[in-house]
């Protein structure tokens, strides 16, 4: 049996039988695949530790296609420690794992996970969750194939935007904008911004606490009326939004 290595993050793990676990690992080379990690529960396992959610590393495993592959061994490449003790974090990962796996259960692309692992690290950096989600969030509308129009008014073309609709798709003109809620003018600037920039190369966010509302509230919208996906992981985060914010 081949013993190939993968890089890849533990989305979630089920238990099997006694003392193992089967791991949904999210890997550039295949996209999801489940793992046996034989007696991976057991104190002494050498898997043990590798096998939590949201381990970071380069994954051995004997690999069958559209199979349960096997894990040997495995190397860890970030130990992630800043966001497996914040549980805000924590949840903000969870979501971006189990949004990450229904994307690639529709499509498969390297780039998918290079933005997921890109967004886990500037998570771990310190930077906003809500708003690294939200840029997650936003390219992966494209490879659902419902991205937002957010190069001129979704009904006529024009430039003049005064506003964000998830009803009608995206920017609005001050001629269509008809009982539409009236962003920012900065939440229409960042807003594009945020769509087309190269998460691993943000180096500063300093967006008011406005406009992330606004951008978060389009962005949670336009998911829930488009993409048919409503992940428990996604509502537990409104829940703990609504939290903080009250």
């Amino acid at each position: 049996m081949e013993v190939v290595r993968v890089c890849g993050v533990v989305a979630s793990d089920k238990d099997y039988k006694e003392s193992s676990e089967i791991l949904n690992i999210i890997t550039k080379e295949y996209g999801l695949i489940n793992v046996l990690a034989k007696g991976s529960k057991r104190l002494k396992s050498d898997l043990r530790s590798v096998s939590e959610n949201f381990t970071y590393a380069y994954f051995d495993i004997v690999y069958k296609e559209n199979k349960l592959s096997t894990l040997v061994s495995a190397s860890i490449i970030n130990p992630l420690k800043n966001i497996k003790k914040d549980i805000v974090k924590i949840s903000y990962i969870n979501f971006l794992c189990d949004l990450t796996s229904q994307v690639l259960k529709q499509t498969y692309k390297n780039d998918v996970f290079d933005n997921l692992i890109a967004a886990i690290l500037k998570i771990e950096d310190g930077f906003d969750p809500m708003l690294i989600t939200n840029i997650l969030e936003l390219k992966y509308l494209s490879y659902l194939g419902i991205e937002p129009n957010l190069n001129g008014c979704v009904v006529c073309g024009r430039q003049n935007i005064i506003t964000l609709s998830s009803y009608k798709g995206g920017f609005v003109c001050k001629e269509h904008a008809n009982d539409d809620y009236i962003v920012s003018k900065k939440t229409i600037k960042i807003i594009r911004m945020l769509k087309y920039v190269d998460i691993s190369k943000i180096s500063k966010l300093d967006v008011s606490n406005l406009v992330k509302s606004e951008i978060n509230t389009f962005i949670d919208e336009y998911y829930d009326r488009y993409t048919g996906l409503y992940l428990k992981s996604k509502n537990f985060l409104k829940s703990m939004e609504t939290l903080q914010n009250s």
